[in-house]
């Protein structure tokens, strides 16, 4: 049996995600797999935290005579056993782990009652002067009526 190590694809339309699995050749792309070794995430921001490989099931699969698929001989050179950049990828995974910070609510911008407006008048001059205005009208209209029944 020919056997392949190639990406399986999974996700969504405009979200892809990559299983690395080894599969029989005359498989589908997405159908039966021997092994799941990896993962491939194009998506992810961070190009050196993209690939997650089980570096020991690569190398059993490599040494039993898998052919990789040209994308994911690129990838077990740069990130399988012995690779490139297998350092940069453990930095770039443990630093995506990290949790990240979140940032202080902002502050209400709610004045608080205690402080009077600046440049108004305080509440017992607004109904002092509430409360003489009420009495002005008052004695207007008793002095109206006044004047028409004379």
């Amino acid at each position: 049996m020919a056997v392949r190590i190639r990406m399986k694809r999974m996700g969504r339309r405009h979200r892809p995600f990559f299983r690395i699995c080894v599969m029989d050749a005359r498989a589908p792309r997405d159908g039966k797999v021997l092994e799941e070794v990896g993962v491939y995430d194009p998506m992810v921001p961070d190009t050196d935290a993209r690939v997650v490989l089980n570096h020991e099931r690569v190398s059993h699969w490599l040494s039993v005579g898998a052919q990789p698929t040209e994308k994911v001989a690129v990838l077990i050179k740069k990130y399988g056993p012995g690779g490139t950049r297998v350092e940069q990828n453990k930095a770039a995974r443990e630093k995506l782990l990290m949790a990240k910070p979140v940032p202080p609510a902002p502050k209400p911008a709610v004045k608080p009652a205690d402080e009077p407006e600046t440049g108004s008048a305080t509440a017992e001059e607004t109904n002092a002067s509430a409360t003489s205005e009420n009495a002005e009208a008052e004695s207007s209209s008793a002095n109206a009526e006044g004047e028409v029944s004379s």
